[in-house]
């Protein structure tokens, strides 16, 4: 069973940064691609971002160039770096671990997710 725990969300103004971070426990953490998602209220959940097992990334348009992510796997933890931060960032993030090493997975295990609020 995979455990994902994410901290670091809160309440922020426009402009200022977070960093997300998503501790795993469980299966093999450095052979799956991991993820992070987020999900507005009245909206469906959408991907953020996401790294593969050999550190290729991919990113939603909306946040390219001001979010990062990245894993230690010595650690166990996947990060995002979130830069500039905007009114419309404000949803809660969810960390997932991806059924393949490769960005294309699907997710398979979930965390609890934690709120990102930007005030304008």
């Amino acid at each position: 069973q995979v455990q994902l725990v994410e901290s670091g969300g809160g309440l922020v103004q426009t402009g200022d940064s977070l960093r997300l971070s998503c501790a795993a426990s469980g299966r093999t953490f450095s052979s799956y691609a991991m993820g992070w998602f987020r999900q507005a209220p009245g909206k469906e959940r959408e991907s953020v971002a996401a790294i593969s097992w050999s550190d290729n990334t991919n990113y939603a348009n909306s946040v390219k160039g001001r979010f990062t992510i990245s894993r230690d796997n010595a650690k166990k933890t996947v990060y995002l770096q979130m830069d500039s931060l905007k009114p419309e960032d404000t949803a809660v993030y969810y960390c997932a671990q991806l059924s393949l090493p490769t960005v294309d997975g699907r997710p398979d295990y979930w965390g609890q997710g934690t709120q990102v609020t930007v005030s304008s």
